[in-house]
């Protein structure tokens, strides 16, 4: 029974592009041996097609199939006796021989009869009586089978890999033991008789034998094994002659030095030139360090003298107020009242004498205060600056101190309040420690109120001598009931946005009433005191959103209609410093943080409001139409309640 083996074949999915491609395509399978059981092609192109094909791998021998390869042997044989004779006849003719036509080639019909399936000849056995009869062949000469064997060195090559350890290829012998079914013991005594030393330890020097152009030696590893080690045998590729040195004399020898002279002499200029730029560099660094140097020793003088033009101020305050009250001792409350006065009023420093950066780091402080919620003034807490600066807490305070102001030590120190240009400035800690930086501009001194001419008091005389900005108003003035006076209004002093407590509500004329200002980025806004009526910026006649609005363009994304606050206090030809005082007293203002919801204005059929951008900081006017209340409620939307804006007259 054959035992068969399977194959499937197929032209692709798209097929053979040519007929002739299929035909010698099959034709191979056919050389191959392989039989087509199985062939199916597909419906709209022959030259595409699935099959199975077959072929056996061992091959059955029957009576049949020997008789046909003995015919087949006799028949080549008779013809290549025939070609034979016609081959020793053509020149015999043609000479007029006859020894040619008898003769036979004695290599002829053995190499023809060969069988082409592979299989052993059969051997004729139809003499094997015959004892005159010749062997086919020397079958007692067993001793010459040795000779067709490979040597050590050519068996050993098919088994060789890539030596891990060095050039060339090396093989284990336990590996060569396995593959050959041999002991290592008769693998070792095989490589003694080839002449190999076997070595004792692994750092033991190796012996390198020579065959054929090859280079074999033996050597151990650290875990005893023995491995065969070979490399080709390095060849020469060169020849090793003495050279002639150059003779001074040679016209060439003066060139070549002129050549290196001109090589060194780069050299020595390039180096020239970069000790010039490390000393120049050096030079330059040297000169910003004593710059430096100098505007810190200068910066430190400054700020001494404004420390001790502080305690001047203070100690003339003191003398003035210990004379006033030996001067006047029935007046306790007036001198109480003049002596902390005097101890508030602020130091005056002269923006001249400040660095030219000052002025520029105060402006861009006051940008990031914010409105002082518990009184006048705007305020800003070190941590946030810092962050908003990208300085560190310690650096800011630094800075702070350099332009005059001074760090109380504790939260219930009264601040001293510092006075640069326009503006007055100081620094305070709330309850945790951290320290505020407040802000307010320079207001003019408020006048005293009036008393009536039958009702003096030295109370409210000293009161208004001594009323300054900033300082803590006593009213003692009694008003008769005959004689009407204006009400005073007591002044609140600015303090800290933390430690300060809320200022109490005080009665105002209609005429002076304002609403109260809010600050907003990127200028810190500067209220107005209570006291004294701002005139409105009249954009329009009926109020100042109805004319801004028709300045504001359209957004590129979603609804509504917007315009930066910068942009449209240049359109109007304001300040923006005046710009931010009107939006605010309309009740606009910027969240406090990024989370809280802005305040909203309503004015005819839109609502405005402003907001910060992220990116660079800008303030932005929105605007968007407003919808009703009966909508507001029936859609169920919590939105913050939006403001009447005030309508200037």
């Amino acid at each position: 029974m054959s035992l068969w083996e399977y194959k499937h074949i197929t032209s692709g999915p798209h097929g053979f592009a040519t007929p002739a491609l299929l035909e010698s395509y099959l034709n191979q399978l056919g050389k191959d041996e392989w039989e087509i059981i199985s062939y199916q092609t597909l419906p709209a192109n022959a030259l595409a097609f699935n099959g199975v094909a077959r072929r056996t791998t061992l091959r059955d021998w029957t009576l049949e199939s020997a008789a046909a390869a003995a015919a087949k042997i006799e028949a080549d044989k008779i013809r290549a006796e025939f070609a034979a004779k016609f081959q020793g006849n053509a020149p015999a003719v043609a000479t007029g021989g006859t020894d040619a036509a008898t003769e036979k080639p004695s290599t002829l019909v053995s190499e023809t009869a060969a069988p082409e399936d592979g299989f052993r000849k059969l051997r004729d056995t139809e003499r094997d009586g015959d004892p005159e009869a010749a062997e086919e062949g020397d079958w007692d000469n067993w001793d010459n089978l040795d000779d067709d064997l490979p040597t050590f060195f050519e068996a050993i090559k098919p088994h060789l890999r890539k030596n891990q350890r060095g050039p060339g290829q090396s093989v284990g012998v336990t590996f060569l033991a396995k593959r050959w079914e041999q002991s290592e013991g008769d693998l070792i005594n095989a490589l003694k008789e080839c002449g190999f030393v076997i070595p004792e330890t692994e750092d033991a020097p190796p012996e390198i034998l020579e065959f054929e152009g090859e280079l074999y030696w033996l050597n151990l590893n650290n875990r005893h094994e023995l491995f065969l080690n070979t490399r080709e045998k390095p060849r020469p590729v060169f020849r090793a002659v003495p050279a002639k040195k150059l003779d001074p004399a040679d016209p060439t020898f003066a060139v070549l030095a002129e050549e290196a002279a001109a090589e060194q002499a780069e050299k020595a200029n390039r180096e020239a030139e970069r000790v010039a730029r490390e000393a120049e560099q050096a030079a330059r660094r040297a000169e910003h360090e004593a710059r430096r140097v100098a505007q810190q020793a200068e910066h430190e003088a400054r700020r001494v003298a404004a420390q001790a033009a502080r305690e001047a101020a203070q100690a003339a305050a003191a003398a003035k107020a210990a004379a006033g009250a030996a001067s006047a001792p029935d007046a306790p409350a007036a001198e109480g009242e003049a002596t902390a006065e005097v101890e508030s009023a602020p130091t005056v420093v002269d923006p001249a004498s400040l660095p030219p950066e000052a002025e520029e780091f105060l402006t861009a402080v006051r940008v990031q205060m914010r409105r002082n919620r518990r009184g006048q003034g705007y305020s800003g807490s070190i941590t946030y600056l810092a962050r908003a600066f990208k300085q560190s807490e310690a650096d800011l305070v630094e800075m702070f101190t350099a332009v005059g102001l001074s760090v109380p030590e504790t939260a219930n120190d009264k601040p001293a309040k510092t006075t640069i240009g326009a503006f007055v400035y100081w620094l305070n800690k709330d309850s945790r420690g951290a320290i505020w930086i407040n802000g307010d501009e320079v207001r003019a001194p408020k006048p005293p109120a009036p008393i009536a001419p039958d009702a003096p008091d030295a109370s409210a005389a000293a009161t208004a001598e001594a009323g300054v900005q900033g300082a803590e108003t006593t009213a003692t003035a009694a008003a008769t009931e005959s004689a009407p006076v204006a009400e005073p209004v007591a002044a609140i002093d600015p303090v800290s946005s933390v430690e300060a407590p809320a200022p109490a509500p005080v009665a105002v004329s209609e005429a002076e009433a304002v609403p109260e200002p809010v600050a907003l980025a990127p200028a810190p806004v500067v209220p107005e005191p209570v006291t004294e009526a701002r005139e409105p910026v009249a954009f329009t006649n009926a109020s100042p959103l109805a004319g801004v609005r028709l300045l504001l363009n359209p957004n590129k994304r979603g609804t509504g209609v917007s315009a930066e606050v910068s942009y449209l206090a240049r359109t109007v030809g304001r300040d923006l410093q005046d710009f931010l005082v009107v939006l605010t007293d309309l009740g606009l203002a910027l969240p406090d943080t990024d989370e809280d919801k802005p305040s909203f204005v309503e004015h005819g059929d839109d609502i405005f409001w402003l907001n910060k951008n992220p990116k660079d900081g800008s303030v932005w006017l929105n605007a968007k139409a407003s919808r009703a209340s009966v909508k507001k409620a029936a859609a169920g939307g919590a939105k913050p309640k939006a403001k009447k804006a005030d309508v200037t007259e």
